[in-house]
């Protein structure tokens, strides 16, 4: 096909709109596919959900047996919130929560594109964003990550364009922990307001589970939070800090006390990066490297839990730094660390040095978008251009223009001779400074816009006042 460019008006025509075809064409795929595989599939992560919507009132049940042959390991909250779904047959239930899942990623896409500033087609990014294997993960899965994301990234918009926030994010860490990290950005950010929101509403939340359940809220704060055997820290999915150590020092007794130095200075560090970003004003960055902490910390970042992966690409697109963010795609599309001999079990495999960053691609690009986020914090601030004028009718336009119009100019001063003249185009004749005039850099447009305002002034049946005479007389004698 001939570039649109070098083709006919017609060609050219039908090869641009085949073009913007193509993101509706693959939403559609993509839209059939999450809805067969709904119905076809049973998703290990959301038939949890749905036996612990059934089990949350049932004593210590949820806790305490294994539903599906696997622990129930989120808050009671997140299994209260699934009571309503658990009455339903398990199909349908999980057709309305992939159909749910899929419209709270439009909506986070939708709030990314406005964090960034950028009028990017909302079908494009779907369409790519659905491609992440973090994203369709979820789906595969049936996970809650996609509604944290949505959640969050609603209410950091809201802290972007000063409007009250924090509802979202206490939601969001009442289903899961990780997300707590956004109320402390919220409070070194000085948000108080916003972040005292987001602790009472974490704090509601978690009060309401222990008015439903409360031995399984018991069970869960007391005994089940601090316990990680219930999980497969050196499963090759786990891309934490700790899951990678733990799988290349081949367990984790190896992984002593001093592990915990580790999370507490990658949060220090993430937050501080986060906190210089939001204070330039860029909140995108911000809310991306806070949510990239935030795996960093967390002993537990499944695959899945990576879709923060959105928010750090867009910031990467938006600075045009774009081979980085198609090797990132690349990289987050491919999942390298399944390509290893480690996925079935890593503990008993021989490790290759030069295999280790493979089976840890996902921690790898963490810290190499902290680190390059952290490196343009050198570089000039962005300039941050301000919103556009509000739009105004030809009827009220042209009644403003009559006004003005109408208005007598205004007054002129007399002057000496070199001030600057020009009118407005509602007809009135500011005035200038003199000395502005003569400043060397202004004195040949001042003699310009004198002849230009001298026009206009006559046009208006102002005359300028005459130049005081002697002036280049004193100033040839001075010389």
């Amino acid at each position: 096909m001939c570039p649109a460019a070098r083709c006919p008006p017609g060609i050219a025509e039908v090869t641009v709109i085949r073009m913007k075809r193509w993101p509706t064409f693959l939403l559609g795929i993509e839209f059939l596919a999450i809805v067969t595989f709904s119905l076809a599939y049973d998703s290990l992560d959301f038939r949890i959900y749905w036996l612990g919507g059934q089990a949350v009132t049932d004593g210590t049940r949820l806790y305490e047996e294994q539903l599906a042959a696997h622990w129930f390991t989120n808050t009671p909250f997140m299994a209260a919130l699934f009571t309503p779904l658990s009455v339903l047959p398990l199909t349908l239930a999980r057709l309305l929560w992939q159909l749910a899942s899929l419209a709270a990623f439009i909506r986070a896409c939708a709030t990314t594109l406005e964090l960034a500033g950028r009028d990017v087609s909302l079908k494009v990014v779907v369409a790519g964003g659905l491609l992440l294997a973090p994203i369709w993960h979820s789906f595969f899965q049936g996970q809650v990550n996609i509604l944290l994301l949505a959640l969050v990234l609603a209410d950091m918009l809201r802290v972007a364009q000063g409007r009250p926030a924090g509802i979202g994010i206490g939601i969001a860490a009442a289903i899961k922990l990780t997300p707590g990290i956004f109320i402390v950005l919220l409070l070194v950010t000085r948000r108080t307001k916003d972040a005292c929101t987001a602790a009472g509403t974490f704090a509601v939340c978690t009060l309401l589970a222990f008015a439903i359940a409360p031995d399984a809220s018991r069970t869960y704060w007391l005994h089940t939070f601090f316990d990680t055997s219930r999980v497969g820290v050196p499963y090759i999915s786990n891309q934490s800090p700790l899951g990678a150590l733990t799988r290349v020092l081949r367990g984790t007794a190896e992984v002593g006390d001093w592990y915990t130095a580790i999370p507490l200075t990658i949060g220090v560090i993430g937050l501080s990066i986060a906190v210089a970003w939001a204070r330039r004003g860029d909140w995108l960055t911000a809310v991306a490297v806070t949510g990239v902490t935030g795996l960093l910390v967390s002993p537990i970042s499944w695959a899945h839990h990576w879709v923060w992966v959105v928010p750090a690409l867009a910031v990467l697109i938006r600075n045009n730094n774009r081979t980085i963010a198609a090797c990132g795609y690349a990289l987050f599309a491919v999942e390298l660390m399944w390509l290893t001999p480690y996925n079935d079990n890593p503990l008993q495999s021989g490790w290759h040095l030069l295999l280790i960053p493979v089976a840890n691609c996902y921690l790898m690009a963490a810290l190499f978008f902290l680190t390059h986020t952290a490196i343009r914090l050198r570089q000039r601030p962005p300039h941050i251009t301000s919103p556009p004028p509000p739009r105004t009718s030809p009827a009220a336009a042209a009644a403003t223009h009559l006004g003005d119009a109408a208005r007598p100019a205004s007054p002129v001063p007399a002057g000496d001779g070199t001030a600057a003249w020009s009118a407005r185009p509602d007809g009135t004749l500011p005035v200038y400074s003199p000395r502005q005039a003569q400043q060397p850099g202004n004195r040949r447009a001042s003699s310009a816009a004198t002849r230009s305002g001298s026009r206009s002034a006559a046009a208006h049946g102002v005359t300028a006042p005459p130049a005081r005479p002697g002036i280049r007389g004193r100033t040839r004698r001075r010389r």
